[in-house]
């Protein structure tokens, strides 16, 4: 083995790297939000009496949760362009994790929503609330602090599925810019360590974070 470290190239570059990862918790948290969204959406569908409105959300939640994750942005970057319908990098990335956060979390939302007595819900009609509010006032925070930790799971999964963009020609995230450093100065092990220490830095970061934002919600 006479392969030579340079760990100095790759750390007189760590500023470009943080700035990449930077992008990377962007990408990740608008897909986590947009993701969160949606996946209320398709939680409440997966347990309506209408057919179809079961059908829509069943069909979501199979797709994202039985197909890779790359298939998942190909299709936004790849296949809408087939139809003349073309999203740059960073949307087709974040379209694709977006999609993939909505049906996994789907049904860590419906077990949380199952998980709630249906007579909090008789309670908040019977004090005159619509079955909207009844959703967004009563419902719904109790089922967030039910999901919460998995949700942050989610966001770790979240971060770590952006590497995916650079099959998409994606070279502002952590991974891209790591890509591009290493394509100029042949640093592969130098450049691809860093950013993994990167990526597990965030994640436990992030784990973290919501530890410390759990206790201080929930703390009793």
């Amino acid at each position: 083995m006479n392969y030579t470290f340079h760990w100095n190239q790759a750390l007189r570059r760590l500023p470009e790297m943080l700035d990449g990862a930077l992008v990377t918790l962007q990408v990740a948290s608008l897909a986590m939000l947009i993701g969160v969204v949606i996946a209320v959406v398709l939680a409440y569908g997966r347990l309506s009496d209408n057919r179809a409105l079961r059908a829509a959300a069943t069909t979501w939640v199979e797709i994202a949760r039985n197909t890779p994750a790359l298939f998942q942005i190909y299709f936004f970057y790849f296949g809408l362009g087939s139809f003349g319908l073309r999203l740059d990098p960073f949307s087709a990335l974040l379209a694709g994790i977006a999609f993939n956060n909505a049906g996994y979390l789907a049904e860590t939302f419906r077990g949380g929503l199952q998980a709630i007595p249906p007579s909090q819900t008789r309670a908040a009609r019977s004090l005159g609330l619509s079955a909207l509010q009844a959703s967004v006032h009563v419902v719904l925070p109790q089922m967030f602090r039910i999901v919460f930790y998995p949700m942050t799971n989610q966001m770790v999964w979240s971060i770590l599925m952006s590497s995916l963009g650079v099959i998409v020609g994606m070279t502002s995230d952590l991974t891209g810019v790591t890509q591009e450093l290493n394509a100029r100065t042949f640093r592969t092990f130098e450049f691809f360590a860093l950013a993994a220490v990167l990526y597990y830095a965030m994640a436990k970061l992030t784990i973290l974070a919501a530890r410390l934002i759990g206790w201080r919600l929930f703390r009793t």
